[in-house]
C-alpha cells in the first residue's frame, strides 16, 4: 500500500514540477528545453530527487541546470501550494542524461547497420 502511495506522489510531483519549470520559473538562464524524467520521493517524504533532461548546447545546458539548482526553493514552495502533503519534500535536482545516451547508442547502431548494408553490396 505504501509503495502505491509513493508512486502516486512521485507522478503527481513530476507533473507539477514539470508545469512549474515550464510556466513559472522566470530565470533568464533557463534557455534550453527541460524535461522532468523522473521523481523519487523518499519514504519519509523529506526529500525528492528530481531527474531532469536538458536539451541544448553544453554551455546552455550548464547554465540551465545551475538556474534549476538555484530555484529548488521556489519550486518546493510552489509544489507545497499545489499538492497537499503533510511535509513538502526538499527538492534535489539531478541531471539525467539517459535520453542522450540512448540517442548515442541509436546512432552507433544506425552506423553499424549502414556499414553492413555497404558490405553486402
Amino acid at each position: 500500500m505504501a509503495n502505491y502511495r509513493i508512486g502516486r506522489i512521485n507522478e503527481e510531483m513530476k507533473r507539477e514540477i514539470s508545469d512549474i519549470i515550464r510556466n513559472d520559473v522566470k530565470d533568464p538562464r533557463v534557455t534550453a528545453m527541460v524535461s522532468v524524467t523522473r521523481v523519487d520521493v523518499t519514504r519519509d517524504q523529506k526529500y525528492a530527487k528530481v531527474y531532469v533532461s536538458i536539451y541544448g548546447k553544453n554551455k546552455s545546458k550548464e547554465e540551465t541546470f545551475e538556474a534549476l539548482k538555484n530555484s529548488e526553493g521556489f519550486i518546493r514552495r510552489e509544489v507545497g501550494h499545489r499538492i497537499k502533503l503533510r511535509n513538502t519534500p526538499e527538492i534535489i535536482m539531478k541531471l539525467d542524461d539517459t535520453i542522450e545516451y540512448g540517442m548515442h547508442i541509436d546512432s552507433i547502431l544506425h552506423k553499424i547497420k549502414e556499414n553492413e548494408k555497404h558490405d553486402n553490396e
